[in-house]
């Protein structure tokens, strides 16, 4: 399992390790090249004091032809010095001097290999006193002082960076603290509590979001549950009427075996229960399917006037007319069918439960993009039109088959599916007039 408080504690250590590292390498380089001037300089000054000071009463014999120079200090460590002649004769040294002469080479600066070691040396020549002087100190030494350096910047470095490490660890367990006590708040919740939760003040900004978005997800699912429980008290009332009134037809259908007209008025009275519950176990089990859909819409070509007729052929010749306007024909129209249909289905039996016998249910089209459905109805009181779309609401002029569904199906339908539901009284006659705005026409 990755940890996140892990994963940032090794990037910013090793940021700042990186970071260290390359500011030690600068460092060092501007050092490195700083103290080979200081060096350079030294042996310079030191070649050119020795030139001004050095005449004959300053030279001490050292050995037969050679005399003493004294020794010659250079950044704390000595450094060697040599007279030779023009002609090549060694007239002094410095105690610890090499006897090889330490360069060839002309006046200034010269690296060069005595006894088999490389030496720095500065080479100045006095013709006037015909002498010729050099000074150098071992290129081992000089390194010697460049180690020293890269120590007094890695020890530091090295001696810091678990105490920073620490600092790092300790500043990101403090950063999570609000993190871990809001897993901490969720894991002590039962399955029960859907409370939202309260981000402590001192939470930053970060954690806001992710408070905001479980309460969110809180609300929703606590929303959702009490749908559930709604619906199932609902469908458990709904189907115990229907479901009491088919055992008492069938008792009555049992106990008159010998009066036909009895027993056929209580097979008639089964069969409209039947077809009531029918209908709501259809209407819950179309909703619990809405609530739950989640994929992608399957969108396709639709035949509007087919598939009119399709969803209202069930229901011609029952109590009343259906008319579907001839302008509805070679009307075509890209969305989802099954959304479509649906809500066509819901609409028109929601038309033919409210006409009266004999009535007229009408399919139009207005505007191009407009599909409407008129009854002959009661139509609606103008304060229930708001609430119709509300499931399981029933106004005052309820069906005794209806189940307060039907509209609440349709609009949810519809809206899926991308189309808008419009509700109205109409004007001229009684009835109600549903209106689709239809997309993709």
């Amino acid at each position: 399992m990755t940890s996140i408080q892990g994963r940032l504690f090794a990037i910013l250590l090793a940021g700042t390790g990186l970071l260290w590292l390359c500011a030690a390498a600068w460092i060092y380089a501007g050092a490195t090249q700083r103290l080979q001037q200081v060096l350079d300089s030294r042996l310079q000054a030191s070649a050119h004091m020795v030139a001004s000071l050095l005449t004959d009463g300053n030279l001490v014999a050292a050995s037969p032809g050679a005399a003493r120079i004294p020794s010659l200090e250079g950044a704390g460590r000595p450094l060697s010095c040599q007279v030779w002649s023009l002609d090549g004769r060694l007239v002094a040294r410095s105690e610890g001097a090499p006897l090889a002469k330490l360069s060839d080479q002309p006046p200034g600066f010269a690296d060069h290999d005595v006894g088999g070691e490389p030496w720095r040396v500065y080479v100045v020549e006095d013709p006037a006193k015909g002498l010729r002087i050099l000074v150098g100190d071992r290129l081992v030494e000089r390194q010697a002082l460049l180690a020293e350096l890269i120590k007094s910047l890695l020890v530091p470095g090295l001696l810091i960076l678990p105490l920073l490490g620490l600092l790092i660890w300790a500043c990101l367990a403090r950063g999570f603290r609000p993190l871990r006590a809001l897993t901490g708040e969720l894991n002590r919740r039962s399955e029960e509590d859907m409370r939202p939760i309260e981000a402590a003040p001192d939470a930053p900004t970060e954690i806001r979001p992710v408070v905001q978005a479980l309460n969110d997800l809180f609300a929703k699912v606590e929303a959702a549950r009490r749908q559930e429980r709604a619906v199932t008290a609902f469908a458990a009332h709904e189907l115990r009427t229907p479901l009491a009134g088919l055992k008492a037809q069938a008792q009555i259908a049992i106990a008159a075996s010998h009066d036909a007209a009895v027993r056929d008025g209580a097979l008639r009275q089964i069969l409209v229960a039947v077809d009531r519950t029918t209908r709501l176990v259809r209407q819950l089990l179309s909703m619990a399917k809405l609530d739950s859909a989640s994929e992608a819409e399957r969108l396709e070509e639709i035949d509007l006037a087919a598939l009119l007729a399709e969803v209202t052929e069930p229901q011609r010749g029952a109590t009343g007319r259906v008319e579907i306007a001839p302008e509805l024909r070679g009307l075509v129209l890209r969305g989802n069918r099954a959304l479509l249909a649906l809500a066509l289905r819901n609409l028109h039996e929601n038309a033919v439960q409210h006409m009266p016998p004999g009535g007229l249910v009408r399919w139009g089209l207005e505007d191009g993009d407009r599909l409407f459905v008129e009854d002959e109805g009661p139509g609606i009181p103008a304060e229930e039109l708001p609430l119709v779309t509300q499931r399981f609401f029933r106004g005052r002029h309820k069906s005794p088959t209806g189940s307060g569904l039907g509209l609440a199906i349709t609009e949810l339908a519809l809206r899926q599916g991308g189309w808008a539901l419009a509700l109205r009284n109409r004007v001229a006659s009684p009835g109600l007039r549903a209106e689709i705005l239809l997309r993709g026409a």
